[in-house]
């Protein structure tokens, strides 16, 4: 296990000065409504498909089978796709990502407005929907600091953007979904695929390293495990995190889904998750305002509200009371978002990013198909709130765990220069 002050062994080139401005360059303005119309179309789809299922009388457990179909491909390819990004460039990977998506949204259109009879075709499509999810977010992580030269500014930037995406993509899909037409968020979502395309294929950049020829794809995956395996606080936070996904977070969206959706409707469940969203917008303002100098022990301690929409769903508090515990969840996971995704791109040197970054993003989710695909098994033994309870006090657990390992408690935030890709 690598001591804090340690971890920053490894060289690291700044960006070379550039003329034009240092975040809104034009490649940046591509990128940035590639981005932007990619995650709104994300952000639609686990609403929409919760809501349009429990709308077409199946049973939660049929939701959580869903949210597994589609997580599960992403957890399992994501490491294939960070090797794929740096071998054919990550601008290429997430084109053909996007058009994949374009595919499998028009293809979940026709499945819910022709009704969903065969539950194995919405499984295989959201099956495919996972797989581009996989092939596009390795290079997520690297191209920033390819078109802005302030690549922390860029960064924070594109988290407000993700969190307005998410407060208005649960949102439109919860509204129509309510309104019977969850056909339609496909077509919306399938829409911002496109956009997210056309802006990719405008965008150029400069010459990309791509690893050296003759490796094959398993010496580049053992290269990206020895990187992170050097890195005790990373693999540290990366355990947690498998035990909270699969106990905590990822029953958390079925089983909200079946509380709310049968007692208050599918347009309540959508204001919820725009709640949440609002919450996101929060966390990622008080993000940019405070640095701690140990970044993953303040987002620890930020974490501490997450399990607040948990404990409220827990205790059948009414809708006026879950808006506020939706908004301290939401600020809570996003700030602790931002100080792991920072550390991750200031602590790791640019020319494994992808591959880093496709493993922190593997281990972080592996297990969420796992502990959606039990929420309706455990619901139907334990009851959903008293679930959803466990939950909650399984998030504080992780906090604690989090704050007590010193390699994660200990990790010192990177020095003030530009971390770059060369």
């Amino acid at each position: 296990m690598t001591a804090p002050e340690l971890q920053d062994a490894h060289p690291r080139t700044a960006a070379p000065a550039a003329p034009g401005p240092a975040i809104w360059s034009a490649g940046f303005r591509l990128y940035f409504t590639a981005r932007s119309s990619g995650l709104l179309g994300d952000a639609m789809l686990p609403v929409a498909v919760s809501a349009g299922l429990l709308a077409a009388g199946y049973p939660l457990g049929t939701v959580g089978y869903a949210m597994a179909f589609l997580m599960a491909p992403f957890a399992g390819l994501v490491l294939v796709g960070g090797v794929l990004a740096d071998r054919f460039t990550a601008r290429r990977l997430m084109i053909a990502a996007d058009l994949l998506n374009l595919t499998a949204r028009a293809l979940l259109a026709v499945v819910f407005f022709r009704g969903v009879d065969q539950l194995w075709q919405l499984y295989a499509l959201l099956a495919l929907a996972g797989t581009a999810a996989a092939m596009f977010q390795p290079g997520a992580a690297s191209t920033v600091p390819l078109v802005a030269r302030d690549v922390q500014g860029a960064n924070g930037v594109l988290r407000i953007s993700e969190a307005v995406t998410t407060l208005l993509g649960p949102a439109l899909a919860g509204l129509l979904a309510g309104a019977a037409a969850t056909g339609w968020v496909m077509v919306i979502a399938a829409a911002t695929y496109g956009v997210s395309a056309l802006c990719l294929l405008s965008l150029r950049l400069g010459r990309v390293p791509a690893p050296p020829a003759g490796d094959s794809l398993l010496r580049n995956l053992v290269v990206g495990w020895h990187e992170f395996r050097s890195r005790g606080w990373m693999w540290g936070v990366i355990v947690i995190w498998m035990f909270f996904t699969v106990l905590s977070w990822g029953p958390m969206l079925p089983l909200a889904a079946g509380v709310v959706v049968p007692q208050y409707g599918s347009t309540a469940y959508g204001l919820l998750n725009c709640a949440f969203g609002a919450g996101t917008v929060l966390g990622g303002v008080l993000a940019i305002r405070f640095k701690p100098a140990r970044p993953l022990a303040g987002g620890a301690l930020a974490l501490i509200a997450f399990p607040a929409y948990q404990f409220a769903l827990a205790l059948d508090l009414p809708v006026p009371l879950l808006v506020p515990a939706q908004l301290l969840s939401g600020a809570g996971v996003t700030f602790w978002g931002v100080m792991w995704a920072t550390s991750v791109q200031t602590q790791v040197p640019g020319e494994v990013l992808n591959r880093i970054h496709a493993y922190e993003v593997a281990g972080s989710v592996c297990m969420f198909p796992l502990g959606a695909a039990l929420a309706g098994p455990a619901a139907d033994a334990f009851g959903a709130r008293g679930v959803l309870a466990a939950g909650g006090a399984v998030a504080l657990l992780v906090v604690a765990a989090l704050l007590l390992t010193p390699p994660i408690r200990g990790l010192r935030r990177a020095g003030a220069a530009t971390v770059a890709r060369s």
